[in-house]
């Protein structure tokens, strides 16, 4: 059976590394999907696990449980109260500034069948997003209208939590994340599927701080990419570094 790979682990939380195109739970949106990130969890471990966050299906990363339903709303709690610092790393397509903020506000998203019920005329959220380029490459490729193609290696910190947030945001500036089928460019999704053979989202998250519910200490939880993330990184020529290569949990004063 495969196994997933645990970050950390303690008699409170433990953390995973959640790999691309796994559901972190069942949903009917997806209902033929057999393999889910609670259950995978669950019996890997021997005992149940809640679900703190979540990650869409086609991103990779830091993914929290609780051991308890108290701990579980502790750190719903810091969650809710934007507590959480979460950090990911994209690919998108074309130069971007050196940093910046996208302060976009979103509309909810909602879905046909589940959320059937739900207010259609809801007004957009508050949604803000900072950005740092960590590294840019220009390929002698003709992709799209232009002779060669762009693209820049970014670090994403969400501000608030919603729904596809880094996705559309990076659509709204026109720097779409490679490989997303749903908000990207589709040819620059076929050009990475047929130069690289990378066939998912290059979106991962990173790292997550917040603060231990039981030793109230500052703990951050750092996932390494994949091999295929990775591995493309360097292909491209970019900056790899143990930051995004290594998965470690540091608790604040540590080494």
């Amino acid at each position: 059976m495969e196994e997933l790979e645990i970050i950390y682990r303690d008699e409170y939380l433990v953390a995973i590394n959640k790999p691309t195109d796994l559901l972190v739970h069942r949903s009917w949106i997806d209902k033929d999907e057999t393999r889910f990130a609670i259950q995978m969890l669950r019996d890997q471990i021997g005992q149940y696990v809640y679900p703190v966050h979540r990650l869409d299906k086609p991103t990779s990363g830091v993914l929290l449980f609780a051991l308890t339903k108290e701990i579980a709303r502790a750190l719903s709690e810091q969650m809710q109260a934007n507590a959480f610092k979460k950090q990911y790393v994209a690919l998108v397509r074309g130069y971007t500034d050196e940093k910046g903020l996208i302060d976009y506000a979103l509309k909810e998203v909602l879905d046909k069948m589940t959320d059937a019920k739900a207010r259609q005329d809801k007004a957009a959220q508050e949604a803000v997003t900072a950005y740092e380029k960590i590294g840019q490459v220009e390929l002698p490729f003709a992709v799209g209208r232009y002779n060669t193609a762009r693209y820049s290696l970014l670090k994403l910190n969400p501000q608030t939590g919603r729904k596809h947030q880094l996705r559309r945001h990076m659509k709204h500036i026109l720097h779409p994340i490679v490989g997303d089928t749903k908000y990207g460019r589709g040819e620059h999704n076929r050009f990475f599927r047929e130069q690289f053979n990378a066939h998912r989202l290059l979106l991962h998250a990173n790292a997550l701080t917040f603060t231990h519910p039981v030793s109230e200490r500052e703990l951050l939880l750092r996932a390494g990419l994949d091999e295929l993330f990775s591995g493309l990184i360097e292909q491209l020529g970019l900056s790899c570094d143990a930051e995004l290569t290594e998965s470690s949990a540091v608790f604040g004063g540590e080494a």
